[in-house]
């Protein structure tokens, strides 16, 4: 059995705070969404990733044009928009990562519906967060296969912009 002291008592002093380090910012181009529908579960949408590029201090590149798509589900209820995305990356120096990623965008549904409209809305006006991982046989950024990174992002009209941060 457990102790019975608080947990933030036992709790190493290294584990609470979260440590991040710039990975890339990612701008994605799209077309417009698939409307799927209301399906028994959710109201699907597939984005189609048709390519973009990414910029950091360690790796930066493009998108395979056609190398993605976005699994939109809106949820009933709340209206928050589930995003599950898998992409192609590929360096500057042509090494190839895979990149799947998971997450949501939930704000005001007036703002959610600007952004619907292509409108400009200011980041700070709603929430959009991703957590992603890699996979590639590039011995140069075999690093990548051990890390998780999340993203704040932004839709702009042309398509969402992320910052990456590597998680330490």
């Amino acid at each position: 059995m457990s102790t019975t002291r608080p947990l933030s008592e036992i709790l190493p002093p290294e584990m609470k705070e979260l440590r991040v380090r710039p990975l890339f910012t990612l701008l994605l181009d799209v077309a417009p969404a698939i409307n799927v529908g209301k399906t028994p579960g959710v109201d699907r949408r597939v984005g189609v990733i048709t390519g973009g590029r990414f910029e950091g201090e360690r790796l930066r590149g493009e998108l395979f044009p056609g190398g993605g798509s976005d699994w939109q589900s809106i949820r009933p209820g709340d209206g928050a928009w589930m995003i599950n995305v898998r992409i192609v990356l590929k360096t500057d120096d042509g090494a190839i990562i895979g990149m799947p990623y998971t997450g949501i965008r939930h704000g005001p549904q007036e703002v959610l519906d600007r952004i619907a409209r292509g409108e400009v809305v200011k980041a700070t006006d709603y929430y959009l967060r991703i957590s992603a991982s890699f996979e590639t046989s590039s011995p140069k950024y075999g690093w990548l296969n051990s890390i998780i990174s999340v993203g704040v992002g932004h839709r702009l009209p042309e398509g969402p912009i992320y910052q990456m941060f590597e998680i330490l």
